[in-house]
């Protein structure tokens, strides 16, 4: 007995001296935190931000609903509000409202850089118009913010671009490797204007060194545990893909119903595709994010996150328990349309719904269907995907190269007090569009947002500080100073 107890008690003391040993070996990832020199901002900037978000540039699939006078009085304020930018960078027009500048670099050797956003914004929600504090398309400044639909999602990021490059071409600077801007116009329905963007820079032989676009951003309180404000900079994104689920039964009178009718079967189907969701694991982007953020924790976290081989499950558990934390942990499944049935006398012989998944790397479309036919296990219920809703996942970006080396080192330049990791964008975004052309696409914004901000995207009272508006501009700034100049 004494031989177990001291074997079990040896046991013990190898488990913690490898869990300590491998704790202290943790580094941290983080380059040293230099804040970059003032740069002065012009103080009418927000007021050029209030007035791009006064236009209602709302795309809808197709082009049918679109006001296409918006998009041009947009674009005709952008020639006036940045007179410099439309005078020494290239401009065209791709596919209609999509814009593409060129500002040409002094090497020719060098890979240019691309940077992205988008001109659409989503619509306000019919009815909630007098939620908001300010009205959604008022363009106004209040209570030290501009408010207005497109503020973090995406025209924040546009004008600022716009607003750096002014700056820069004002300061003299010439940038050693091209620059090009793309702003797409229908990024909330899809991004095909950022597909024809890529496919002309693609037959252009344009290959960009890296590009960003948005998808990140400074966050606190978002990501559990983290104790310090965290940029998240994206290095990939889910794809998804919509599954149609289609009954068919004979129909007649509600008198006379079978033990079965169309809704129950397909209820049914769709509560077993929700009690059987795809595995969660800390796979891919969400482990490298763990392994930048562990080394920042105290000792208790620090242990977890470097022995996830032991830890892993109660991680992703507390992890999973948010919305967001389990959208990075598997491909998500989220019923999203129920339809069936035309009078409450009537048994519908028809009964359709769609279940829109969100892919995590690794994963894919046909992954999804299987899983969808397993889970279900009803020849009764048809099982489609829709194609014009599919999307794979993107590639995942090196967070070793010297791409992200240097947005790494913008970052913390303009945000001193974030640590840097790498994320997981859970929606999507027009950089997957560009991943043929380079192999280094990235998602931030140095916009600074916490829980309730998540909400005010494609939300209430969607609002940008104005101070906060000045790191984004200086982000771009020194972006293009660092990668470039």
């Amino acid at each position: 007995m004494k031989k177990v107890s001291l074997a079990v008690a040896s046991l013990v003391i190898l488990l913690a001296v490898l869990l300590v040993a491998k704790t202290l070996a943790y580094r941290s990832k983080q380059l040293p935190a230099e804040a970059a020199p003032s740069v002065p901002i012009d103080t009418a900037a927000a007021a050029r931000l209030a007035g791009a978000l006064a236009f209602r540039t709302i795309s809808f699939q197709g082009t049918a609903g679109v006001d296409t006078t918006q998009f041009h009085g947009l674009q005709t304020y952008l020639e006036r509000a940045f007179p410099a930018v439309h005078a020494r960078l290239a401009r065209e027009r791709v596919a209609g409202f999509n814009l593409l500048y060129r500002w040409p670099g002094g090497d020719t050797t060098l890979q240019p850089v691309l940077l992205l956003a988008h001109q659409d914004v989503v619509p306000v929600e019919p009815g909630t118009e007098d939620r908001w504090t300010e009205p959604p398309f008022g363009g106004r400044i209040s209570a030290g913010y501009v408010w207005g639909r497109g503020a973090l999602d995406d025209k924040g990021n546009l004008v600022a671009i716009l607003e750096a490059v002014e700056a820069l071409l004002g300061q003299g600077f010439q940038p050693r490797r091209t620059v090009y801007l793309a702003f797409g116009a229908d990024e909330e329905v899809g991004g095909a204007g950022a597909r024809q963007i890529a496919a002309l820079l693609g037959s252009r032989n344009v290959r960009p060194e890296f590009l960003v676009d948005e998808g990140g951003a400074v966050a606190e309180g978002v990501v559990p545990g983290a104790r310090t404000p965290l940029a998240l900079v994206g290095i990939a994104e889910k794809g998804y893909v919509s599954v149609e689920l289609t009954v068919h039964v004979p129909g007649g009178h509600s008198s006379m119903p079978p033990p079965e009718t169309a809704v129950g079967i397909l209820s049914a189907a769709i509560d077993r595709l929700q009690g059987h969701q795809m595995p969660a694991a800390i796979r891919g982007p969400t482990a490298q994010m763990l392994d930048y953020l562990g080394p920042e924790l105290p000792f208790s976290g620090r242990l977890a996150l470097a022995n996830r081989w032991l830890f892993g499950g109660l991680i992703a558990g507390r992890l999973g328990r948010t919305p967001l934390g389990n959208a990075m942990l598997r491909t998500s499944t989220a019923p999203t349309i129920f339809q069936g049935g035309v009078k409450d006398n009537v048994l519908p012989s028809t009964a359709r719904a769609v279940v829109n998944f969100r892919i995590l790397p690794g994963d894919s479309s046909a992954t999804v269907l299987r899983h969808v036919r397993r889970a279900i296990a009803d020849p009764r219920v048809e099982v489609r995907a829709q194609e014009a809703a599919l999307s794979e996942p993107s590639p995942v970006s090196d967070v070793k190269s010297p791409s992200f080396q240097l947005l790494q080192r913008t970052i913390r330049e303009v945000a001193p007090d974030a640590v840097v990791v790498p994320w997981l964008v859970v929606g999507g975004t027009d950089a997957r569009h560009y991943a043929a052309l380079t192999r280094d696409s990235y998602r931030f914004s140095a916009a600074r947002v916490g829980l309730r901000d998540l909400e005010r995207i494609h939300g209430t009272n969607e609002r940008v500080a104005v101070a906060n508006y000045g790191d984004m501009i200086r982000f771009y700034l020194l972006l293009i100073r660092n990668s470039a100049g």
